[in-house]
């Protein structure tokens, strides 16, 4: 997970390898055919690809694949020779040949992306919920930190906290400022005491917590809690490394200040650092001014606290 201490490159090599050598085993693709079937891996990969309903050529294959157009020339011809896919001429451009599945292709495919469905399925259907939406998450931040492209601007969601979260909340706020601003275990003492006295004395009609979720992952918090009856603190935010530039961080603080609206305080007020710049920006723009700042040693550092205010 982001912020937790990076290994060695050589052990996160191995572990990279280990995971490929595991997963290919438990998924049956070191099988002499996909899945036991009469194709194998890059055949049944190439024909997944022309089951899509995209037009294709050879050339488009091999880029989305990412492999040598000799090679996929060759598994094609195979493939052709096998009855699986027909050639025709590009109606634009003759000199360009679309490549598409013949009719025993269509059915291979059917039968493979059904076993497939069938096998994974099996494997899932043993983890608890919880297990599965973890696992779910998690590919989906491999996904993200190995992908070629950009980061997709994938929706996020606003949800009150679960059984369990706070506590998560508390693990990767430490963990992502001890790796990035080399805080020590006070921030982390500070953020539970934060959490439990939330957890115990929560106010249903004054106080709120939001969870940022994305893909199923948590990728941010933020909690509003009464420090009197005109006066509500906003605390603990915080959004995720590969969640940023998506504008959660700004979403969360117009939430409190809309939820401390509604309850009736009449300001609303927070504590900060100045090196923590991104979270001072996203205040400043939201209408809040520093109103004092001092100098402190704590986590390890030597810092510069700020008081931020705005009235609601």
């Amino acid at each position: 997970m982001p912020g937790e201490p990076s290994p060695p490159l050589d052990e996160a090599v191995a572990a990279v390898r280990r995971f490929s050598r595991f997963y290919t085993r438990r998924i049956g693709v070191l099988q002499e055919g996909l899945l036991g079937g009469p194709l194998s891996l890059p055949e049944g990969r190439l024909v997944w690809e022309l089951a899509q309903g995209e037009e294709q050529t050879a050339a488009r294959l091999a880029a989305t694949l990412a492999l040598d157009p000799g090679y996929v020339s060759r598994l094609l011809r195979t493939l052709e020779e096998r009855g699986f896919i027909a050639r025709s001429a590009s109606p634009r451009d003759a000199r360009e040949t679309l490549i598409a599945l013949a009719p025993e292709g269509r059915a291979a495919y059917a039968e493979i992306n059904a076993r497939v469905q069938q096998e994974v399925g099996a494997m899932l259907a043993g983890l608890v919920p919880d297990a599965r939406s973890r696992l779910v998450a998690a590919l989906a931040y491999i996904e993200r930190l190995l992908g070629d492209g950009p980061e997709p601007r994938v929706p996020y969601i606003l949800r009150p906290p679960r059984i369990g979260d706070l506590g998560l909340v508390v693990a990767r706020q430490a963990a992502l400022y001890a790796s990035e601003y080399g805080w020590n275990g006070e921030f982390e003492a500070l953020l539970a005491e934060i959490a439990a006295a939330f957890i115990r004395n929560f106010d249903p009609a004054r106080e709120r917590c939001w969870i940022a979720e994305r893909g199923g992952e948590m990728v941010g918090s933020v909690f509003v809690v009464r420090a009197d009856d005109e006066l509500a603190k906003l605390r603990m935010l915080y959004v995720e490394p590969a969640a940023r530039g998506l504008g959660i961080g700004a979403r969360l603080v117009e939430e409190c200040l809309a939820f401390a609206r509604a309850a009736g305080y009449r300001r609303m007020t927070l504590w900060t650092n100045d090196i923590l710049t991104a979270a001072r920006h996203i205040y400043e723009r939201a209408g809040f001014r520093l109103v004092q700042a001092e100098r402190h040693h704590s986590f390890g550092h030597d810092l510069v606290g700020e008081n931020w205010e705005r009235d609601l």
